[in-house]
């Protein structure tokens, strides 16, 4: 939704807790296009509905079917996001896993609840942060990205800001109060300033994608395509059940 300059794009799959299913990337791609070539549009909000911001790869998917595609869409919605004229806030008041977190980290902007929380839990499933570590990488400090990427540790909303993940972090009940100000302020930017800064801050990752992107892409899909990683998430999707 479009209110006052501000597009509002909304994850809303519960039924898989907004895992990056081939639909969602899709739409989402869609969702931030439109976005972009909104005259009328000067930021843009990623957030979701109910507590989940996002569950990361779909397992369901990933287990069944070839991952490259996916990667290499989930790169490209990294890129979209870096490449869009316009300031992203992404929003996190849950949970952020994965996949998700690459969505964040390619965010210009990021607000999350004291109490969200964030994981890299690729390695408990014999994976590993590839694809999205083009974007996750370089906002983590080196020591927050080695604990974060090999423990595979759940970390809060006001952690992600000393590990460099998370712009500011703020009691869940002052979230909403806290996005609606700072969007007011970035809104006040004119749209030519808002644009070319943001190319000027995104120009090294937007390099690293386009320099790696397709390495990435094939190291995704091995680890998925593996014997170990398939077993670990068969075992992981029959626990959900």
């Amino acid at each position: 939704e479009v209110v006052d300059r501000l597009a509002t794009i909304t994850l809303d799959s519960p039924h898989n807790r907004n895992a990056l299913s081939r639909q969602l990337v899709t739409e989402l791609s869609e969702r931030l296009d439109r976005a972009h070539r909104d005259p009328d549009v000067l930021v843009v909000v990623l957030r979701s509905s109910g507590r989940v911001f996002c569950s990361g790869a779909d397992l369901s998917e990933a287990s069944t079917t070839p991952m490259e595609e996916g990667a290499r869409a989930i790169v490209t919605l990294q890129r979209t996001i870096l490449t869009l004229g316009k300031p992203v806030v992404a929003v996190v008041a849950g949970a952020a896993r994965a996949g998700g977190i690459g969505i964040v980290a390619a965010s210009d902007v990021v607000l999350a609840a004291e109490d969200a929380t964030f994981a890299l839990t690729e390695v408990k499933l014999g994976l590993a942060p590839a694809v999205i570590s083009l974007t996750v990488l370089p906002r983590l400090t080196q020591r927050a990205a080695a604990l974060a990427a090999l423990g595979g540790e759940v970390f809060t909303g006001t952690e992600a800001v000393t590990m460099g993940l998370v712009t500011r972090a703020v009691p869940a009940d002052q979230l909403e109060v806290a996005v609606a100000e700072l969007c007011s302020r970035l809104a006040t930017g004119a749209a030519q300033g808002l644009r070319e800064t943001k190319k000027l801050l995104a120009a090294d990752l937007l390099e690293r994608i386009d320099a790696r992107g397709e390495e990435l892409v094939a190291l995704s899909a091995s680890l998925f395509g593996s014997d170990e990683a398939r077993e670990a998430m068969l075992a992981f999707l029959s626990r959900k059940r």
